[in-house]
């Protein structure tokens, strides 16, 4: 029998199988702490925690406002004020180029968002670092919108929470960035003078001259799970010393044990722990 009887007229049989079917871009996540896959709809459901190792994803303002304002509503304070390349720096790319491309990436006009609102039916003022918007680094609008919050809470006797979220100082800002360390400090003894209280929430990661400023400056110092909380990180601490760090170093838990957090709180309680903070403070 003839070959030629069993060759294929047609290049291939169409079937549903062989179309190919995209999967939409964003619909999955996979944890990198467990490997659990689920969808964002559940992630989000969760408080973008890892329902499985309780590892707690980066978010940004628009997440924790949601989270933590009463309906998720507030009002966004300093909308306008926006960053300037001053120094003409150049890296890799120009300063005022990296801006653009950031603001069309995020939507965001820089890293810091102030928002005001209701939690539990209290009045509350929270600036949270956008760690998308370059790596939350701290320039001159951070420090700016930092002290304008602080001033609006002195206006309207508000307590005020800054949840920091940022790789340091933003280098293309150079000293104009450094100032800032100083600049929300002294604000924030404004605040202390005027007898409203300060919490700091230090998110994975919170680093550099944060850290060193306004991060650990809180009435109430507290963090999230394993948030990797320092100046400089382990890795360069390593390699300067020439010794192996402990297990932990420079995590949540470590720093509460040694005494520089009052408490680690999970994001699913936040709301909840935010509240009776307030209240030990505002009566």
């Amino acid at each position: 029998m003839s070959s030629t009887w069993f060759r294929r007229v047609r290049k291939g049989v169409l079937t549903s199988t062989n179309e190919k079917k995209e999967t939409p871009e964003g619909l999955w996540h996979k944890c990198p702490e467990c490997k659990l896959t689920i969808t964002q709809e559940e992630l989000e459901q969760h408080l973008y925690v890892c329902p499985k190792c309780n590892y707690h994803n980066k978010i940004n303002a628009k997440e924790y406002f949601k989270i933590l304002f009463d309906e998720g509503e507030y009002e966004e304070l300093f909308a306008g004020i926006v960053p300037k390349d001053k120094l003409g720096f150049v890296d890799m790319k120009p300063y005022d180029k990296r801006l653009v491309d950031a603001q069309e990436a995020t939507g965001l006009t820089d890293a810091m968002t102030v928002g005001t609102g209701k939690l539990d039916g209290k009045g509350f003022v929270i600036a949270c670092m956008n760690f998308n918007f370059i790596g939350g680094s701290m320039g001159s609008v951070v420090g700016e919108k930092i002290c304008r919050g602080i001033r609006y809470c002195i206006e309207h006797k508000l307590p005020f929470m800054i949840i920091s979220k940022s790789g340091g100082a933003r280098m293309m800002e150079s000293a104009f960035s450094l100032m800032q360390m100083a600049k929300t400090s002294a604000n924030l003894t404004l605040l202390a003078k005027a007898g409203l209280p300060y919490i700091s929430l230090m998110t994975d990661p919170t680093t550099g001259g944060v850290t060193a400023s306004y991060a650990m400056l809180g009435d109430i110092n507290i963090a999230e799970p394993k948030a990797l909380i320092g100046f400089a990180g382990p890795r360069v601490i390593k390699e300067t010393i020439k010794k192996d760090l402990p297990a932990g170093f420079q995590r949540s838990e470590f720093l509460l044990e040694h005494g520089f957090l009052d408490f680690i709180v999970d994001r699913h309680v936040l709301k909840q722990k935010l509240s009776m903070a307030i209240d030990w403070f505002v009566k």
